[in-house]
């Protein structure tokens, strides 16, 4: 039986949209207020899904636990109240956009999970905005 599971989970984070080759001003008119110096933040909400075949021994496909461990000691510590362009090594050299952060989770989570899952991430910006990888 292929199913798939969903652990929801948050962090808060502030961040600027830059492009380091461009003016201010260029910033400013592609990235809007997100491009001011003094960052913004956001409580990031994100799903998690794992999809696979169920294990007939045990009637799970993931124990939820294992998952919900994985998020919080891999994505929440890393990113949780946190500057993602000052403080984390991930976004020193790439725009935290919202796709950007939405990958860079899916890549950390999937070099931890067995290839036997199918993994996607969506990630809330605000409640209207947001992103999925892979879409």
């Amino acid at each position: 039986m292929r199913i798939a599971v969903y652990r929801k989970a948050h962090f808060n984070a502030a961040h600027r949209l830059h492009n380091p080759k461009w003016s201010d001003e260029k910033n400013e008119e592609i990235f809007g207020l997100c491009s001011r110096p003094n960052y913004h933040g956001h409580n990031y909400e994100m799903e998690v899904k794992v999809s696979g075949e169920v294990d007939p021994e045990t009637g799970y496909l993931i124990d939820l636990k294992i998952l919900k461990d994985l998020i919080r000691e891999e994505i929440e510590k890393r990113f949780d109240h946190k500057n993602l362009n000052l403080d984390t090594e991930e976004f020193k050299n790439l725009n935290p956009t919202a796709e950007n952060i939405c990958h860079v989770i899916w890549k950390i989570l999937r070099s931890h999970l067995p290839e036997k899952y199918d993994l996607a991430v969506r990630l809330y910006e605000t409640q209207r905005n947001f992103v999925e990888y892979p879409a």
